[in-house]
């Protein structure tokens, strides 16, 4: 009688150690939802590289004017992606751009920041090599 209750019990813990790790890997890939707002984009430095700027920023794809957000829904373990673009015009464009995976387990409880720095290097005439940079700000937070 003892070695039937020992089978039971064993086969009672083999069922529960399988649905509990059933149950884990279900949350494992829970989706979470993020919030993302494109702070600003500031010109940091500019060594003659020109005056007429273009900018556009991406979260996730998804194109962002500064001071909006955007929600994007990411799977646990998961990433999101920002994108940073600064465009000096003249007749030969100069152009910098920067892409960056913020994995969603380093946002804060509180919110994080994240800056992508865009460096511009003028291409052509006498100030040729010299560099701007912009600063984008995006604020990231899980909703």
């Amino acid at each position: 009688m003892n070695r039937m209750w020992t089978k039971a019990s064993a086969i009672l813990l083999l069922v529960a150690s399988l649905l509990f790790n059933g149950t884990y890997a279900l949350a494992a890939s829970a989706t979470s939802t993020y919030i993302v707002t494109f702070q600003q984009a500031t010109l940091v430095s500019n060594d003659h590289v020109g005056n007429d700027w273009a900018i556009a920023a991406q979260v996730a794809g998804k194109s962002i004017s500064e001071g909006n957000s955007v929600k994007v829904k990411v799977k646990s373990g998961g990433s999101i992606k920002l994108y940073a673009y600064a465009e000096e015009q003249d007749k030969i464009p100069d152009v910098g751009e920067v892409s960056k995976n913020v994995k969603v387990s380093t946002i804060s409880a509180k919110g994080s920041t994240v800056k992508l720095r865009v460096t511009v290097t003028e291409n052509r005439g006498r100030y040729s090599g010299n560099q701007a940079v912009w600063e984008f700000t995006y604020k990231m937070k899980k909703q």
